[in-house]
């Protein structure tokens, strides 16, 4: 691991991260100056192209101390490509299923020979338009990649995904992983947290970084006495709905 990122992620000290899907800087600077240790860009489930997250990621470097990951909608390659040349550098990518899935992500973040990543840094943010004259040649060291594991399938995998040579960290999806064992909508029920807490262990048995989501403190706190070394904690936009709902309440009562 050589990114600052997953240097933190590896510290012994748990970094607790905010989902960022309102798609506003705006908001994201909010988010970025509260003292939360790192945010997550989301353009799966957000209204997040590479516009808006570009201009996120402009915000943000105006807050060195806040780590930064993004997380494109698919493990597609065209995808991750042009997060990278926007000046990504932590990417994770959603629904890896097995360790094949997984070495294709890890080829997607790197240049040839090691992998896929067309080459066009004379148009890219990343290599400050060629000012960094050595970025091709340090571009893949540059680059840590998170591997979102979130079926039962995956999880009957994890062994063997944890073990692909270039993936920095493995996080756990608890919404898609509820789903896929029969418990929609229920990433709190037992079995979910039971399966959690175990595939935790085995990320971090096998050497690798282990995250995952949890709005719930007390669940938080146990997948961090898991191994789990990252957790999302919160959302901006959870955290304006909930907000709204109570101020309301406040006055209709």
């Amino acid at each position: 691991m050589s990114t600052p990122w997953a240097q933190r992620i590896s510290g012994g000290r748990p970094q607790f991260g905010m989902w960022v899907a309102s798609g506003s800087g705006y908001v994201t600077e909010i988010c970025a100056g509260s003292g939360i240790d790192w945010v997550l860009l989301d353009q799966e489930h957000a209204p997040n192209d590479l516009r808006t997250t570009l201009y996120q990621l402009q915000v943000l470097a105006g807050y060195p101390d806040v780590g930064v990951v993004v997380r494109p909608p698919a493990a597609d390659p065209v995808l991750i490509k042009q997060v990278l040349d926007i000046g990504a550098q932590n990417i994770i990518v959603p629904m890896i299923g097995s360790a094949e899935e997984a070495a294709a992500a890890v080829a997607a973040t790197r240049y040839p020979p090691a992998g896929i990543r067309g080459v066009g840094s004379a148009l890219a943010r990343a290599s400050r338009w060629n000012r960094i004259t050595d970025y091709l040649s340090t571009a893949d060291d540059s680059v840590s990649l998170t591997v979102q594991v979130e079926t039962a399938a995956g999880l009957a995998r994890l062994d063997d995904i944890a073990d692909v040579d270039g993936v920095d960290a493995v996080f756990i999806g608890p919404a898609d992983l509820a789903a896929s064992l029969g418990k929609l909508g229920q990433p709190e029920h037992p079995d979910v947290v039971s399966a959690i807490e175990n595939a935790l262990a085995t990320i971090v048995a096998h050497g690798k970084c282990a995250g995952v989501n949890a709005f719930n403190e007390t669940i938080a706190r146990r997948y961090v006495a898991a191994g789990a070394s990252f957790v999302v904690v919160g959302a901006d936009v959870a955290l304006l709905a909930r907000g709204a709902e109570q101020l309301a309440e406040r006055y209709r009562r």
